[in-house]
């Protein structure tokens, strides 16, 4: 018997004369017996034998081994581009958000992309991809995609994303008012004023404390230091108010190495400290100074209050005990600068062997210790809206500031501003910091802050005819005050405010004018 050729992938056995199948080994559909098959037009086919017999060949059901099989399409991941799909599917939201953005948010996006992501402009999330493909407008780093298509940098955004909206604000470049402050001590290493969460500004005139009220205009002296026959006069070296709510406390430090505490509300002396006093005085008669270490800065962090003295230690006191906390050093010489972290868990210190110093709120050594000013180091301020980001700034000999992330040591920018540094403040509203100077211009200068460290410069103000010693920020956040050895007071209103607009300001200025010189005292 002729056999037939191979149907499908499998040679079914037929026997022809019997009725029954013998099923091939490899065949896997259904087994038929005896029973009784009413339709089977699916498992058989009719078809002729060389004999003229009608013969009958079981066929498979399904298709072929071959074409039965599967598999799963793998994508290549260098093709997918995923920034851009991303990017396409939030396409809707993204440009809904875009018309409601304001350079608030922006600039919420770029603390979060500096702060948490420790990253800059044109840095991707996923550095690891390595495609070479050239990058499409809207996927030009996945930072944008996380921005909306907007990765600002200053006021021109980055290319290939949304420029930012651009915002105007008038910048007077007079001061808004003008205060006669006779007897200003004209000594760089000191910080005589400041101005409380109440609105108080205190000023140091010499052996006395001053109060101004802004709200009221009102003045008042709260202390007259008393003098002895010696040489030196007993002076007031340094001011600081307490940081909490609702205080009411400021901090005198004299000449004489001692701190007082003063409730204003009652306009009495409650408390003090004189550490660096008894460490004088307990020094050998030939191993001291001839006059004690006067306490030149003052810093709270809540009840701490913490204390820098030309005898270069620096003391942190417990307010509520009335006691001295921790003595540490990391200075050689007078320390005249000394700010804590807003949140109080760094504290940095400037002094005039020209080292800035790092230090951890419960260590009693540096963690940083900063060579890189050739000056004394005085002006110091904490970025209030990035952590760990400090401006200092250096005397005559190095009229530099300098940027820094205080959580690695790092110098992220610095600036050469051609004058002595002698203050810095941060706007507690904008992206933006103010600088006073002394040798050779005497001005202020008001600066952009551009994220990684980059800063521009918006203003310079002149007025003051000899170095700006001291600023103060105001409790709304909307003016400057300057102390000038000229001795003036000049209250610069150039800090953006969050509920006043430029339109607004620009006209109050022009309606106000300048008002006259007054004296604090």
């Amino acid at each position: 018997m002729e056999h037939r050729p191979a149907m499908a992938s499998h040679t079914p056995l037929y026997s022809g004369g019997k009725a029954g199948i013998l099923a091939s080994t490899w065949f896997d559909g259904p087994q038929l017996g005896s029973t009784q098959i009413t339709d089977v037009s699916s498992l058989w086919n009719t078809s002729w034998s060389p004999s003229g017999q009608s013969s009958t060949l079981p066929l498979r059901k399904t298709t072929s081994r071959t074409q039965s099989s599967k598999d799963r399409f793998i994508p290549r991941r260098v093709d997918l581009d995923s920034n851009m799909s991303n990017y396409l599917l939030d396409a809707a939201s993204d440009e809904q958000q875009d018309a409601e953005s304001t350079p608030s948010k922006q600039d919420y996006m770029n603390t979060l992309k500096e702060g948490v992501l420790q990253a800059t402009d044109d840095t991707k999330i996923l550095p690891f991809r390595g495609s070479e493909r050239a990058k499409s407008r809207h996927s030009s780093s996945a930072m944008e995609v996380l921005q909306g298509g907007s990765c600002a940098s200053g006021a021109s955004g980055s290319p290939g994303g949304q420029k930012r909206r651009k915002t105007t604000r008038f910048i007077p470049k007079s001061p808004d008012k003008i205060l006669d402050a006779p007897d200003l001590v004209d000594d760089y290493y000191l910080n005589l004023l400041d101005w409380s969460k109440a609105n108080i500004l205190a000023v140091a005139l010499r052996h006395c404390v001053f109060l101004w009220n802004a709200g009221t205009g009102a003045t008042q002296k709260l202390l007259e230091l008393p003098q002895t026959d010696g040489a030196q006069t007993n002076i007031v070296t340094s001011l600081a108010w307490g940081d909490q709510p609702g205080c009411h406390t400021l901090a005198v430090g004299t000449h004489n190495a001692e701190i007082q505490l003063w409730d204003v509300g009652a306009a009495r002396q409650v408390g003090g400290f004189s550490g660096h006093r008894d460490r004088w005085l307990a020094a050998a008669a030939g191993m001291r100074g001839r006059e004690p270490p006067r306490v030149s800065s003052l810093s709270w962090a809540g009840p701490t209050l913490s204390s820098g003295s030309r005898d270069s230690w620096i003391h942190h006191h417990d307010a509520r005990q009335a006691r001295t906390s921790a003595e540490v050093r990391g200075h050689t010489q007078e320390v005249c600068g000394l700010k804590w972290s807003p949140q109080g868990t760094q504290l940095a210190s400037g002094g005039n062997d020209n080292l800035l110093n790092i230090w951890e709120a419960r260590r009693n050594t540096a963690r940083y210790t900063i060579t890189r000013h050739q000056a004394a180091v005085k002006a110091l301020a904490w970025c209030p809206f990035q952590q760990n980001l400090l401006a200092s700034g250096g005397g005559t000999a190095d009229r530099r500031i300098c940027l820094w992330n205080t959580g690695n040591g790092q110098c992220l920018n610095e600036v050469d501003t051609k004058s002595q540094v002698c203050a810095v403040q941060w706007s507690i509203h904008d992206r933006e910091f103010v600088s006073s100077h002394g040798f050779t211009h005497n001005q202020l200068i008001l600066w952009r802050y551009a994220g990684g460290g980059r800063v521009h410069k918006i203003v310079e103000l002149t007025g003051h005819q000899a170095r700006v010693l001291h600023m103060a920020q105001s409790p709304d956040g909307t003016t400057i005050v300057s102390a000038a050895a000229d001795e003036t007071l000049r209250f610069w209103r150039i800090l953006g405010s969050p509920t006043r607009s430029a339109a607004k300001l620009k006209m109050e200025h022009s309606t106000r004018g300048l008002l006259g010189a007054s004296c604090i005292r």
